[in-house]
């Protein structure tokens, strides 16, 4: 029997270690709100606005039996190089393939900017204030952690600019994500400041997100203080102007390594993760994360770096049938450790966390 502990005494167990870090996955979010940040609702939307105008494509999501777009995405890029290797004359059949691959990130990427809360009061502030105090734990001056997420969403980023309640201390969030302004800058956006922020830069998003925007000289955060209009509104403008956010949407772990590393940002931010999981005064938190193959880049650091400890979130019992997989992929990451010191793991309740509330 795997024992399952409460979130306050996972942090009790952290505090031996020099430093706690968090990484969130999918899960962070749909805990706010599962209605819409799932892959399941993220197709179902696509289809209802026909964002999927491929016949092809769309058909591919029945052939798989699967919601999600990254497994789709995956096999019209396997499919566009290994036709060729059988039939040369194909190439043109290839090149369609290929492109159909393009267009369905396309369509996934416009899906989750109509798919999203508009605005941030259109979640309540408890939420708000239950997310900052989860993430006052590892984003505080005497912690000095960083948080990383995969998700493409809003939520972290509200969450962090998001007012402390009313009562009680102010929380001392150090929410810095590399982003801000030159000397002389007026533009009505933020820019990232590169390796010159690089040491105090305290939030990674490692998959990129939807408010974060390659205009090829540099990268530019859109935010609602500069102009007074919602962060959704903002880029579906950008992308009916045929920009689109920075966004990893390849299918693969080796595709989405492959995209990272063509960002300086990106890169920026898989080497910081990197460089944290090398340390074995250090511990990391998973909150939210199935530790599914698409995320291997980011996991093998785990497993190939000398953090020493594992905190991994899970949903009732680990005894139940349908968490023997799951299991499986959190142990199979800290067997893979080969060198000192040993990777421990420990799991902890999601819901004892309160992420977004009591009710969440």
């Amino acid at each position: 029997m795997t024992e399952v502990v409460s979130f306050q005494s996972a942090l009790d167990i952290a505090s031996q270690y020099k430093k706690r870090h968090l990484l969130l996955g999918n899960g962070f979010s749909i805990a706010c709100n599962p209605g819409i940040f799932t892959y399941r609702s993220l197709y179902e939307q696509a289809r209802e606005t026909h964002f999927l105008p491929i016949p092809e494509a769309a058909r591919m999501f029945e052939v798989f039996d699967t919601k999600d777009f990254e497994v789709v995405i995956r096999a019209l890029e396997d499919a566009a190089k290994t036709l060729p290797v059988f039939d040369p004359a194909a190439q043109h059949m290839a090149d369609k393939i290929e492109s159909q691959a393009s267009e369905l990130k396309t369509a996934l990427v416009r899906t989750i900017a109509d798919n999203h809360t508009d605005v941030p009061n259109h979640i309540a502030d408890e939420k708000f204030w239950a997310c900052r105090q989860f993430l006052s734990h590892f984003l505080n001056p005497d912690n000095d952690g960083k948080v990383y997420t995969l998700n493409y969403d809003l939520l972290l980023y509200w969450a962090a600019m998001h007012d402390d309640p009313p009562f009680g201390d102010p929380l001392q969030l150090t929410i810095n994500d590399g982003f801000g302004r030159g000397s002389g800058d007026v533009a009505d956006y933020v820019t990232w400041q590169g390796e010159t922020n690089a040491r105090d830069q305290r939030i990674h998003y490692l998959h990129g997100a939807i408010h974060l925007f390659d205009s090829g000289s540099e990268l530019k955060k859109y935010t609602w203080r500069d102009k007074g209009v919602p962060l959704l509104t903002q880029a579906r403008v950008a992308m009916e102007d045929g920009m689109f956010p920075l966004f990893v949407a390849e299918g693969s772990s080796e595709q989405k390594l492959s995209r990272i590393k063509h960002s300086a940002y990106l890169y920026h931010s898989y080497k910081s993760f990197s460089s944290q999981m090398e340390r074995k005064d250090q511990a990391l938190f998973v909150f939210g994360h199935s530790f599914s193959g698409n995320d291997t880049h980011i996991l093998r650091k785990i497993s190939d770096g000398k953090v020493a400890h594992l905190f991994v979130s899970v949903i009732g019992s680990l005894d139940r049938v349908d968490k023997q997989a799951f299991l499986e992929r959190v142990n199979a990451v800290v067997r893979q450790r080969d060198t000192d010191p040993e990777l421990a793991v420990t799991f902890f309740d999601a819901a004892s966390a309160n992420v977004w509330g009591a009710s969440s």
